[in-house]
């Protein structure tokens, strides 16, 4: 007789299922009944790891801010000025192209939920801390960081956006279109 393996899942595992399937087929895909077929359960085993569906968008949300953060932290290390702002956009950029459906399905900032939840806060704080270095690497300060980065993020997330969605079909290279966007970013911040 075959013995059946039963095999343990922590919040971990089922994030990244969550994840996988979002990034493959978007967060409209994203259903407890859905996520659990992937993991091969029964939906009511969700609820052992996950605070039900707006718990588990949350996760999400609070996974991608650490993990974009995480990224930019990383780009950052031993850099400064002009080399520093180039490696956070690509960084940003590849973060994006690999984590798409997370990155699209948790975009609003925890300033604008209803309720605030403090991991999701942190870890934007985080980002922002990140940001404002990145900001004062090229010399911009106070409002002057702020108005910077949402140029920075306005700029990479448009650009990755639209080639991820296939919307540059023309043969050039869209790494040289992306660095030259940068460029122009850089030039039009330094002012």
């Amino acid at each position: 007789m075959a013995r059946k393996i039963r095999v343990r899942f922590d919040k971990n595992a089922v994030l990244q299922a969550a994840v996988e399937l979002v990034n493959a087929e978007g967060m409209q895909s994203l259903t407890l009944s859905r996520l659990a077929q992937e993991l091969g359960i029964q939906t009511p085993s969700l609820y052992n790891h996950v605070d039900g569906l707006p718990g588990l968008q949350k996760d999400l949300a609070v996974l991608n801010a650490k993990m974009l953060a995480d990224r930019l932290s990383e780009a950052a290390i031993g850099r400064s000025g002009v080399d520093l702002f180039m490696q956070a956009t690509q960084a940003y950029r590849d973060y994006v192209k690999e984590y798409p459906g997370l990155y699209m399905s948790t975009l609003r900032s925890s300033g604008a939920l209803p309720v605030m939840d403090e991991d999701l806060q942190r870890e934007e704080e985080r980002a922002l801390k990140i940001g404002k270095a990145l900001m004062a690497s090229l010399g911009l300060q106070g409002d002057d960081a702020i108005h910077g980065l949402r140029a920075f993020r306005s700029t990479v997330h448009g650009f990755v956006s639209l080639e991820a969605a296939g919307g540059f079909g023309l043969p050039q290279d869209c790494d040289e279109s992306f660095h030259r966007l940068v460029d122009a970013l850089i030039s039009g911040l330094q002012r």
